[in-house]
């Protein structure tokens, strides 16, 4: 696995486990078969009602603790500090962790700055090893940092090779603030792996597709959180570090981008 180095030092997998819309033992299973095929970062979030899941599955896995990045996030049912505080809490005990890597606010919020101040407490308190947002663009972002006095270590987007973000990336890198990509793959919206620029690329390395729309992330310095149920595709997809785009290859991809999302729901930030 390769890392890369958030802003306070810490180190954070390349790739990792989305577990959106896993459930009950299934989650379990899953994440136990990520972590012993590889994983080591696994993100969860209040919002997806798994932590428990997660936390059992990791346990099973028999993986030491301090092997493992484990995010998760807290949404507008904590829309204050105390609230936030309690919300922690909880997520240290639904993880059975004493700690969690990263933490994140799910998406912006009118009581932000209240629900941000208990994040920056817990990572002083060290509960936190590293804290940020999800769902900021650019314009909400440079409003948001303003009252931070911790400056985000990750903003988690939807990025893929129809969203590409190459500009918002550089604007992240500009605050030592690294992107990391939610549905990398397109969450099934488009068929990728039917794109003849990536059908052709993939020949070349005896690669899928898929495996070459997530190289292209990382090789950009994105980090993943692709979700999958079967185990071989779990494996396919951390099977991506045995070879490298050439940057014309990149640039192909590039001709994807169609900068807008797949997810209307986002436009309502």
């Amino acid at each position: 696995m390769k890392y890369l180095t958030l802003n306070n030092g810490i180190q954070m997998p390349l790739l990792g486990l989305g577990t959106w819309d896993l459930r009950g033992k299934e989650c379990i299973n899953t994440v136990c078969i990520a972590i012993e095929n590889g994983y080591r970062l696994i993100d969860t979030a209040q919002m997806y009602d798994n932590e428990k899941e997660v936390g059992k599955g990791i346990i099973k896995s028999g993986i030491l603790r301090d092997e493992l990045f484990i995010t998760t996030k807290i949404y507008g049912k904590s829309n204050s500090y105390q609230k936030v505080k309690k919300a922690i809490e909880e997520s240290l005990k639904n993880l059975q962790t004493d700690y969690i890597d990263l933490l994140l606010l799910h998406e912006p919020y009118q009581q932000e700055e209240e629900m941000y101040h208990a994040l920056e407490e817990a990572y002083h308190n060290g509960k936190v090893k590293a804290i940020g947002v999800s769902n900021y663009d650019e314009k909400r972002l440079i409003k948001f940092i303003k009252q931070c006095h911790i400056i985000p270590a990750v903003n988690q987007v939807e990025c893929h090779i129809y969203y590409q973000k190459y500009q918002f990336q550089k604007s992240l890198e500009k605050q030592d603030i690294k992107m990391q990509a939610w549905a990398p793959l397109a969450q099934a919206k488009e068929n990728i792996d039917q794109e003849p620029i990536l059908l052709e690329i993939a020949k070349k390395y005896n690669k899928t597709a898929a495996q070459v729309a997530l190289r292209f992330l990382v090789q950009r310095g994105i980090s993943i959180v692709p979700k999958s149920r079967r185990k071989e595709k779990l494996l396919e997809n951390i099977d991506i570090f045995d070879f490298e785009l050439t940057n014309e290859e990149m640039k192909q991809i590039q001709k994807l981008d169609r900068n807008d999302t797949l997810f209307q729901w986002t436009k309502n930030f």
